[in-house]
């Protein structure tokens, strides 16, 4: 017995050493995304090439848009086709060439930038499954499990888009830094130590029902990072299509196009949305074998619903009333900020909560 406590304490404290490598290349990562965006200004002539492509553009659209021929008393007038501004949905606008722009020393520093983002969840990877391997058990039972897991899985689920081909390189520098914050909260403010589940936690449903949630996080953290990138390219090209210009018009032009980041926050949250449903199925059977009900309007049950309807309105919203833009896109930022409040806010200011053995006191 002793050989295995001292076993589980040495695999413990590996874990500790693994989560701050995490943390140290995560670090360097974000120092290389930092100096992509940098270096990813586009040079003068690129500009001037690009301006006068768009110039080229519109007068061949206006060579090819025809009359209007309009019948008045005594004769006919022909006038010009009015020009049509739309918004959001029927705005044309390319995507921004990414972070690293046009510069050769960007798109090196983006890589590198890539590259240590995979070394370092690989690190963080070990750190979790080593914390799981001290405990015997997944590891993910407290606020400070679930917050490492959850950062590792946000990282996976960005790297996998890039793995699929997504180019969502450009999310790396907000994510990266999210994550920092997250892992340095967790080493912190809700670091726990190693030790068995109560006895209200020591279910299969441990696994099922906090593993969805943590997939249904760092997922909808991605999309509320394309609706936030949505507002300020929106903002964008509203001033550039009003001939005004923008603070850091550099950076926010290199962006997505607001059309595609709407397009990437509503598929990501409308393929996630199912997920959460069953998360918090899941954790009514759960609650069921643990307190004899399953439902009791608990803190944790009532901002889990609250989180599922507004999701839900926004999904509806887009469906029905047709909401494709800033409408939207606050919409989900505030069903997200629900999801924050549910873990942090409940976990760590309401009291009375049956979930009150999350690990911080």
């Amino acid at each position: 017995m002793n050989i295995a406590a001292a076993a589980n304490e040495n695999m413990a404290q590996l874990s500790n050493y693994l989560v701050y490598s995490a943390l140290a290349v995560y670090t360097l990562a974000f120092l290389a995304h930092i100096a992509e965006w940098a270096f990813g200004s586009r040079s003068r002539i690129a500009k001037q090439s690009a301006a006068l492509t768009a110039q080229e553009q519109e007068a061949k659209a206006s060579a090819a848009a025809p009359a209007v021929t309009v019948r008045a008393a005594g004769g006919t007038a022909t006038l010009e086709r009015p020009k049509v501004v739309t918004r959001n949905r029927g705005r044309d606008v390319a995507d921004g060439l990414g972070a690293a722009g046009e510069d050769e020393k960007g798109e090196l520093l983006g890589r590198i930038a890539i590259s240590l983002t995979a070394l370092a969840f690989l690190i963080h990877l070990a750190g979790v499954v080593t914390r799981g391997l001290s405990v015997e058990r997944a590891p993910w039972a407290n606020m400070y499990e679930f917050s490492t897991t959850f950062s590792m899985v946000a990282v996976g689920v960005y790297l996998g888009l890039l793995a699929a081909g997504k180019k969502v390189r450009w999310i790396g520098l907000f994510l990266i830094t999210t994550v920092l914050l997250d892992l340095g909260l967790a080493l912190t403010v809700l670091y726990t130590e190693s030790d068995q589940l109560v006895p209200a936690l020591q279910s299969p449903w441990l696994i099922v029902h906090v593993a969805c949630a943590i997939i249904c996080g760092a997922s909808f953290y991605v999309g509320a990072v394309s609706s936030l990138a949505y507002l300020v390219r929106d903002s964008y090209e509203s001033r550039l299509e009003a001939g005004r210009t923008m603070r850091l018009s550099t950076v926010w032009r290199r962006l997505p196009s607001a059309a595609t980041l709407d397009k990437l926050a509503y598929r990501v949250n409308a393929i996630v949305f199912p997920l959460w449903t069953f998360t918090i199925i899941a954790g009514a059977i759960w609650a069921e074998a643990a307190w004899g009900r399953y439902w009791g309007w608990d803190p944790k049950e009532t901002w889990s619903f609250i989180t599922w309807v507004v999701y839900a309105a926004y999904l509806h919203a887009r469906a029905t009333a047709g909401w494709k833009g800033r409408k939207a896109a606050y919409l989900a930022l505030i069903a997200f900020a629900c999801w924050i409040f549910n873990y942090y806010g409940v976990n760590m200011f309401v009291t009375g909560s049956l979930h009150s053995y999350a690990g911080v006191e």
